[in-house]
């Protein structure tokens, strides 16, 4: 059995809660040493950005950075949709070191026929 974990996000800061969960269960794999990718489609892809992680979702919710620092201290990946990326005219310039701009077959290939647990928000 696979440990690898995808974690699908599909919204940006318009849904900050949102994308405070997903970091929170990206984190917590990462933190206990499972492969993880974050699937970055849509307005997350902004997320990977160079202070695209700003604010606090909630009274009480973990500041997003500290979550996006932990979240690449830990060795997790930001896959970043190269359609979703270039449609908004991004530049890779701009990306954060934990990231890279992959599609779908990368993701493929990257669980290797292995199955893989994956989350989506």
């Amino acid at each position: 059995m696979s440990n690898k974990v995808i974690v699908n996000l599909a919204t940006g800061l318009e849904d900050s809660e949102r994308v405070t969960v997903a970091f929170l269960v990206g984190v917590s794999a990462a933190e206990r040493g499972q492969p993880v990718r974050m699937f970055l489609t849509k307005e997350a892809v902004r997320l990977a950005l160079k202070d695209g992680v700003v604010g606090v979702a909630c009274d009480g919710c973990p500041p997003l950075p500290d979550l996006a620092q932990r979240f690449a201290s830990a060795g997790g990946l930001l896959q970043v949709c190269p359609v979703c990326f270039n449609a908004r005219k991004l530049d890779q310039a701009d990306l954060v070191e934990n990231s890279e701009v992959a599609g779908a077959v990368p993701l493929f290939e990257w669980l290797d026929d292995e199955a893989g647990t994956v989350f989506s928000y």
